[in-house]
């Protein structure tokens, strides 16, 4: 069931089957940047992306907030029209109908499930090098570490999402203050006259590919915003606000991050810093310009952010489940919404165990940590960047339809959305092109993610039809909407 107020299309929830939480803007934007993992980006991520770009990233990211912002328009127009908590699955059903949005909803499940896996194997090998080449501590085999984090996030995505907020609120100032640190004393080092030069990328430059498909995945969070509609207060003015300042904060924060890199190393070597030392570069440089301690506190501040993105990451995963589950596409008992808390504990606890029973498999057919990571959030990340653009189609295609009876701003409704097609549709050619980088695997490898990445969205849509042949009281409920084709 459904009522249609001033436009918009509005599921029919009662308040047993609603999520509901009291998150303000900035409760909202740490959950985004939680996501993101500042000091994991800054310390992991960016070197890496400096190995491709050198002093043109800043440029790349200044580039890439502005393309973001762009398809931000037409997000928050679609946010304020599909008045329903599901996320890009209300979106792309709203504009390309119900098979299309199912598979996509399946792409946001399946891709942020893989994204958040990326954190057990990396955040165990973090702390176990931590204990025992710092504490001197003794060597834990790392699987243990890694179900602990597991069990620790699922315990806090079961209770009220705004448990989760403070969390990460904490988290993301501590970490944010650290990288802050850096960046001053990395300005106030540099030789003023070298360091702070940076350039804008060129399109013949040899791994702007590259780079812009990391500075996109920075990005990854924001577009969560539209998820939290129930758990927010007055979600039509605190969600666009949120997801503009998610968009600006990331890219400023990650852009000036990679300029202070370029003040300390120098325009003309940071590149090649980067490549000689892709791994301590951050850790090094901090103790070089603020001393042991500051670098030791860093790395534990690290081992916190890696639990607040994965917190971040699995909160959103529990949430397009739960989604899935209350229209019927997935069992019930994943829609259940907790009495207390109005959490979607059951998902929650849902993402916990495919976590662990993936660590418990992985542990015992002899996969290396240090492997899980890069194939878990390459893959993942690939997942909702093909989900992205698929959305942007959605929001042009859907305000197109409306244009004969409800026509609305061109900049809007248009331009915007046609500009956030083509800019994700080359990064999303960029990933498919880059794909064997992506995930750090082979080409058995990639032909084997890319073609499970595609086969869930087709999946979703053959899903679909059958609903509709079959239960069509489920396939009515599809999207969270009910919405006149």
């Amino acid at each position: 069931m459904s009522s249609t107020t001033k436009g918009k299309q509005t599921p029919t929830r009662t308040q047993e089957d609603k999520l509901s939480g009291n998150m303000g803007v900035g409760e909202l934007v740490m959950n985004v940047l939680a996501f993101s993992s500042p000091l994991t980006t800054v310390a992991g991520t960016l070197p890496v992306m400096l190995l491709f770009s050198g002093h043109t990233a800043p440029g790349i990211y200044l580039l890439v907030t502005l393309m973001l912002l762009i398809f931000s328009v037409g997000f928050v127009r679609m946010s304020r029209s599909v008045d329903a908590p599901g996320g890009f699955y209300s979106f792309v059903t709203a504009g390309l109908g119900k098979p299309a949005g199912l598979g996509g909803a399946l792409l946001a499940l399946v891709g942020y499930i893989f994204i958040g896996f990326f954190a057990p194997s990396l955040f165990a090998l973090t702390l176990q090098g931590f204990v025992v080449n710092t504490l001197g501590g003794p060597e834990i085999p790392w699987y243990w570490y890694g179900l602990g984090i597991i069990t620790v996030t699922t315990l806090l995505a079961y209770n009220r999402i705004d448990l989760s907020a403070k969390v990460l609120t904490v988290v993301m100032l501590l970490e944010s203050a650290v990288v802050v640190i850096f960046d001053v004393a990395a300005f106030a080092s540099g030789d003023v006259s070298q360091g702070v030069e940076f350039s804008m990328p060129w399109i013949t430059d040899a791994g702007l590919g590259l780079a812009l498909l990391f500075a996109v995945g920075n990005f990854f969070g924001f577009e969560a915003t539209v998820i939290y509609r129930d758990e927010v207060k007055n979600p039509d003015r605190t969600i666009p606000r949120a997801t503009y300042l998610a968009v600006v904060g990331i890219g400023l924060f990650y852009a000036v991050a990679a300029w202070a890199y370029t003040a300390f190393l120098g325009a003309d070597n940071v590149q090649d810093e980067a490549k000689a030392n892709t791994v301590n570069l951050f850790n090094d440089g901090a103790t070089a310009l603020v001393g042991k301690i500051f670098a030791d506190i860093g790395v534990v501040l690290l081992i916190t952010s890696i639990l607040a993105s994965m917190l971040s990451i699995q909160n959103i995963a529990a949430r397009y489940s739960f989604s899935l589950a209350a229209d019927g596409a997935l069992p019930r008992i994943l829609g259940s919404v907790h009495p207390r808390h109005k959490s979607p504990y059951v998902s929650a606890v849902g993402v916990g165990i495919v976590w662990v029973v993936a660590t418990v498999v992985f542990t015992l057919v002899g996969v290396a940590p240090e492997a899980l990571y890069p194939i878990a959030s390459g893959s993942g990340t690939f997942s909702v960047l093909l989900l992205m653009f698929i959305t942007s189609f959605a929001v042009l295609v859907y305000f197109v339809r409306r244009r004969s009876f409800a026509p609305e701003s061109v900049w809007k409704t248009i331009v915007s959305p046609i500009v956030s097609v083509l800019f994700l549709g080359l990064i999303t050619y960029l990933a498919i092109a880059n794909y064997p980088e992506l995930i750090g695997g082979s080409a058995v490898m990639t032909a084997i993610f890319m073609t499970f990445t595609f086969a869930l969205f087709i999946g979703g849509i053959v899903y679909a039809y059958f609903l509709r042949s079959k239960r069509p009281e489920v396939y009515a409920r599809l999207g969270r909407q009910k919405i006149d084709q």
